[in-house]
């Protein structure tokens, strides 16, 4: 049984959550190979509805149940497939947990009251794909922007850059050179910099008016070169960006 119940959690679910559990509790050698929506179709439910009934006894999550699964078990075909999906689960979990609601509220508002005028955002390396994408959302809804992941181009600009300028800056490890230097050449100018990284540690901190730090694993899957997953940052530019249009609505 891989959900054991006491009288207070049975308490607290309803019949088709009861259900729910009492299928998964059947079927445990079975669950490996299917879905949360596999679930909820042979339960006669919903994926939220079974989500919500695992999480109340105690499991954050369909994902934690089907690694809880295949933990013990002798196919390590299985239980490696599931680690790598916990990865991303942990990585997308840490960044929710760490980034600061507030700065969100703030970034976004430094973000509106830069609308008439020039946002800059930079990047380097793979980081820039989720540059050209938070910036092309931006330009779709009217935002004078200028992107780039050129590091001459990057430095030049910020050397004559206006006060009420604002650069945001995406970097995973918040270390590439020509980033701090842009950076602190804004920062002396006295433009508004707001940097999104996963390094508490990273000098462009302390160059930024405000900033929100990711998570990044410490698993890498291919060391040789820097090809890390920047998962972290396309979520937290999700969230401004979403959280951007709720407020323009």
């Amino acid at each position: 049984m891989i959900i054991t119940l006491d009288c207070a959690m049975l308490d607290n679910l309803s019949k088709t959550e009861r259900q729910i559990v009492q299928f998964i509790n059947e079927h445990e050698t079975d669950l490996s190979h299917m879905s949360i929506v596999d679930i909820a179709f042979e339960t006669f439910s919903s994926p939220s509805t079974v989500s919500r009934a695992i999480r109340k006894c105690g499991i954050n999550g369909f994902n934690e149940l089907r690694y809880k699964l295949t933990v013990p078990s002798e196919n390590k075909e299985l239980v490696s497939i599931n680690e790598i999906m916990n990865k991303s689960l942990i990585e997308a979990t840490e960044v929710l947990q760490r980034i600061s609601l507030t700065n969100i509220l703030d970034i976004v508002k430094e973000i509106i009251l830069a609308k008439d005028k020039k946002i800059y955002v930079f990047s380097r390396g793979l980081t820039e794909q989720v540059a050209r994408e938070f910036s092309l959302k931006l330009e779709l809804l009217d935002y004078n922007i200028t992107e780039t992941g050129d590091p001459n181009i990057m430095v030049k600009l910020t050397k004559s850059i206006r006060q009420e300028n604002l650069i945001v800056i995406f970097s995973l490890n918040g270390q590439t050179r020509e980033l701090v230097e842009s950076a602190q050449n804004a920062y002396l100018a006295g433009a508004k910099v707001i940097t999104i990284c996963c390094s508490d540690k990273s000098p462009l901190l302390q160059y930024s008016s405000k900033y929100l730090i990711g998570y990044k694993h410490e698993k890498i899957a291919i060391k040789e070169f820097e090809v890390t997953s920047r998962l972290p940052l396309f979520i937290i530019a999700r969230i401004l960006i979403d959280y951007l249009v709720e407020q323009e609505n």
